[in-house]
């Protein structure tokens, strides 16, 4: 499901996609990294972004959100404030001290891995994951699997922006998930 079903919606979804941008090669040759750094400039924007993840969640009965390193923290953090929910950030390996839960997965450019503080969250707890973008669904999929090992119930993953030629939509729906999205990106390099 992507946002923006009524005219005030799409207003705001598309100030926000005139905010992105798209820069060429990065973090490699052959990839078309789409930056929503400056999106975060842009405070009205920002605030818009926010606001609109919360209208859809906040009569959820979440408890949890999880984001992911590291731009699923930049929107994690005020989302969960605004419904009521605790944040529980997913980090890369060795960024967390203590006991850590592990899960590996494949990038579209490599492979990486997440990571929870054990006890982080609580068996039934209701979990929103929350990232800036879905390409391969590689990554949702991992901090999916992370959650549910934990113990929770994962109600939706968020993101800003959809890369649908990716695919990750029909990843994540074949891990029974739904996934809802700000913006479907058809973007042409701009750096």
């Amino acid at each position: 499901m992507s946002a923006g079903e009524n005219d005030a919606s799409a207003d705001r979804i598309n100030a926000i996609k005139s905010t992105l941008r798209v820069v060429p090669d990065f973090p490699k040759p052959g990839i078309l990294f789409l930056d929503i750094t400056t999106l975060l400039l842009d405070p009205k924007a920002f605030k818009d972004t926010i606001d609109l993840f919360v209208e859809r969640y906040k009569q959820k009965d979440i408890s949890v959100v999880a984001g992911i390193e590291a731009r699923g923290f930049m929107f994690g953090p005020a989302i969960a404030l605004a419904i009521g929910a605790k944040f529980v950030p997913l980090r890369k390996p060795k960024k967390l001290p203590g006991e850590v839960i592990s899960e590996k997965y494949v990038l579209e450019y490599g492979t990486d891995c997440l990571e929870m503080h054990v006890g982080a969250v609580e068996a039934g707890e209701r979990a929103l994951v929350v990232d800036d973008l879905v390409a391969t669904g590689g990554t949702l999929c991992a901090a999916m699997n992370l959650l549910e090992r934990a113990g929770a119930v994962v109600v939706e993953c968020a993101c800003v922006v959809e890369v649908p030629d990716l695919k990750g939509r029909e990843r994540l729906r074949l891990h029974g998930k739904p996934l809802y999205v700000l913006i479907e990106s058809q973007f042409e390099a701009t750096s």
